[in-house]
């Protein structure tokens, strides 16, 4: 790479953070890269879980980036109706090479505008809200379609930043960071997609999900109202 490739994390309050340091794990081992973790307000942010990440850069502050990454979480419909937020998220999506997200992070990108008409991925139980916003929902668990790599939730993370790897510096630099962190999956249990997972326990994830589904339908419904 002749300079470095700006890599910039798009952070938000109540984010899931293996979704953000999923991929982190893998992006800032690219030879070359140069990350920045940015939120509209800068300085610190909770995730879900009460992890709390500071040393954030403001977005504004942002000049631009080649890459921007949006994790999902149950923050996202909230991030989403932020106007300000969103207007720096279409920004620097605007001028990047790559728009990548997890999760529902591609709901995020699909209300910027950055995925219309391309085929996109989310968490299996959101994923229909993308047609929403004019993208076409793909069940894979990485989906690239041109510059737009998104797809499934949380882990699919770690899948989707080794793709970018791929993509930005090579095979062989993807496989390095891949056996460097000893990325061999092996779950324990054959549930991690609903179409593997028993009826009642898809049943019961659907109704653990259920109050952020109604958020999400909410909020895509006031974004969608105001064209």
């Amino acid at each position: 790479m002749a300079g470095p490739f700006r890599i910039v994390f798009i952070l938000y309050p109540q984010l899931t953070q293996l979704d953000f340091t999923g991929p982190y794990e893998v992006l800032w081992r690219i030879p070359g890269v140069e990350v920045t973790l940015a939120s509209k307000q800068g300085g610190s942010l909770t995730a879900e879980s009460g992890l709390c990440f500071s040393g954030l850069a403001k977005l504004a502050d942002v000049a631009g980036a080649d890459l921007i990454m949006v994790p999902g979480g149950p923050g996202q419909s909230a991030a989403m109706l932020d106007r300000e937020f969103m207007a720096e998220v279409k920004r620097l999506g605007e001028g990047a090479r790559y728009v990548t997200s997890v999760c529902t992070g591609s709901l995020i990108l699909a209300a910027a505008g950055l995925l219309a008409g391309k085929r996109a991925g989310a968490h299996w139980a959101y994923r229909e809200l993308l047609p929403r916003f004019g993208v076409v929902a793909d069940p894979a668990r990485v989906v690239r379609d041109g510059g737009a790599i998104t797809g499934g939730g949380v882990t699919a993370g770690i899948d989707i930043a080794l793709t970018i790897a791929a993509e930005i510096a090579g095979e062989d630099v993807a496989k390095t960071i891949q056996l460097a962190i000893e990325y061999a999956p092996a779950p324990p249990f054959e549930s991690g997609r609903p179409e593997l997972a028993e009826p009642s326990i898809v049943e019961a994830v659907g109704r653990l999900f259920s109050g952020f589904a109604a958020q999400r339908e909410k909020a895509i419904a006031e974004i969608t109202g105001r064209e």
